[in-house]
């Protein structure tokens, strides 16, 4: 009987936790609360692996400042993004994509998804840690040449299109550490990521499985 008592104490404390650090940063990020926490819980799967945390697609910076929060500060942390919003939905893509790209007055439109390396720069600085890098590009001009040391422990890709989630795994998928996670912001929302993904794993004989917690599809690299 205390053992199930310490057991649910635990996770309504964790649970706290969570919620706590959406609301520190619910001002800097588009994924609703739930999705949000899970993203956190699934860094129980890593915590103690080697390799940086790089997210592509970060937009104002809050998804993975709420990462830097679990993970501490002795881990390296990469953002890559435009800053200048999303390229142009093409075909592969869907309809529905362009349609969203073309109704720029829709209250999700979010300026293209558009936001400034500085508000990217304020979110990793309330979260506490020390060791950030913001690389400022397109993906096809910043990830080919991107080198990481140690190994990557978390890959979070939030890249919408086939294009660019494409470029994100034929770059950074190989630099990943064995048991990393790889997090699919996009995979049940738009048809071009979720091509990219089984493109990729295709091509390359991959035999990582997509997996899903709460509504957040990853992968565990084998």
């Amino acid at each position: 009987m205390l053992s199930k008592f310490l057991h649910i104490y635990s996770r309504k404390r964790k649970r706290k936790k969570l919620l706590d650090i959406f609301m520190k940063f619910r001002d800097y990020t588009m994924i609703p609360q739930g999705i949000y926490c899970e993203n956190l819980s699934l860094m129980d799967k890593v915590k103690g692996l080697p390799g940086a945390i790089v997210e592509c697609g970060t937009w104002k910076g809050g998804m993975i400042a709420g990462i830097a929060v679990i993970l501490g500060d002795e881990k390296e942390y990469l953002l890559f993004d435009s800053f200048e919003g999303l390229p142009s939905a093409k075909e592969i893509d869907g309809a529905r994509a362009i349609e969203w790209q073309a109704d720029t007055n829709s209250p999700r439109y979010y300026d293209n998804c558009t936001a400034s390396e500085e508000s990217a720069h304020r979110a990793m600085k309330l979260s506490g840690v020390s060791n950030v890098s913001i690389v400022k590009g397109w993906f096809s001009e910043t990830l080919p040449s991107a080198s990481i040391a140690d190994g990557i422990a978390v890959l979070r890709m939030d890249a919408d299109w086939y294009d660019s989630t494409m470029e994100i795994l034929n770059s950074l998928f190989h630099q990943v550490s064995t048991g990393g996670i790889i997090i699919i912001d996009d995979y049940y929302v738009w048809d071009g990521c979720s091509k990219a993904v089984h493109d990729f794993l295709a091509r390359n004989n991959r035999v990582e499985r997509i997996r899903s917690s709460a509504g957040v599809c990853y992968i565990l690299k084998s």
